[in-house]
């Protein structure tokens, strides 16, 4: 396994304790979707995604491939049992309804107010939007995963996003490869600290002032 994978599984692990038995979550394209192979077995969870799908089981293995079923990044996945089929306006109903409990979404930005920005880089071709903008306003609670630092080592973690914005005051969570921040009215708050981190280093990674919960767990994951 490469680094960056080894980084981006360390995360997708740590986020799967962010679900919670009876939840109905959404996880966004990217690194969100490898959230689904490390959801405890021991919990009924159904994961949906906007294309029409709800019941997403782990991806599949060469013998389970089924071309006609993916995931909302064009992935083939697979289907658990009682998984059932809908069209784009009532999946895109399910999540205007406030009927996810949880999205766990990818980010390139996210500010001290919960601001986020994770849906296009000017100047770059993209494919659309997806569901995000509509996500960060129904779900219940969203949580975003991402690499701490940019590949030019700067911070993701900003005053103020400079990439347009997905939604504004919508982030509850951040999860990275160094730590786990809340989104607080008082601001970033450090709640747990990954092995090998310390505070001191997960402080220089961030651009808004860092707030240390007084509880904050240490090498948590």
């Amino acid at each position: 396994m490469s680094n960056v994978m080894s980084v981006r599984e360390k995360i997708a692990r740590r986020a799967a304790q962010e679900v919670k038995d009876g939840y109905y979550v959404n996880l966004g394209i990217g690194m969100p979707t490898l959230v689904a192979n490390h959801l405890p077995t021991d919990i009924g969870v159904m994961l949906q995604s906007e294309n029409g799908l709800l019941g997403i089981g782990p991806y599949p293995t060469a013998e389970q491939v089924d071309p006609d079923l993916i995931n909302a990044g064009k992935e083939t996945v697979t289907a658990v049992a009682g998984a059932v089929y809908f069209d784009s306006a009532e999946s895109f109903g399910m999540i205007r309804g406030g009927h996810i409990d949880l999205a766990i979404l990818g980010g390139m930005e996210v500010s001290a107010e919960g601001h986020l920005a994770n849906w296009v880089i000017p100047g770059q071709m993209v494919k659309g939007m997806g569901g995000a903008m509509d996500l960060v306003h129904g779900a219940k609670r969203v949580v975003v995963i991402m690499e701490q630092l940019t590949k030019h080592g700067k911070p993701k973690i900003l005053n103020a996003c400079s990439l347009p914005l997905t939604g504004k005051n919508v982030v509850h969570r951040i999860i990275t490869e160094q730590a786990v921040f809340d989104i607080t009215e008082e601001g970033l708050k450090l709640v747990e600290t990954a092995e090998g981190f310390t505070i001191e280093q997960i402080r220089a990674a961030v651009e808004p002032e860092l707030l240390v919960d007084d509880n904050v767990r240490l090498n948590a994951y």
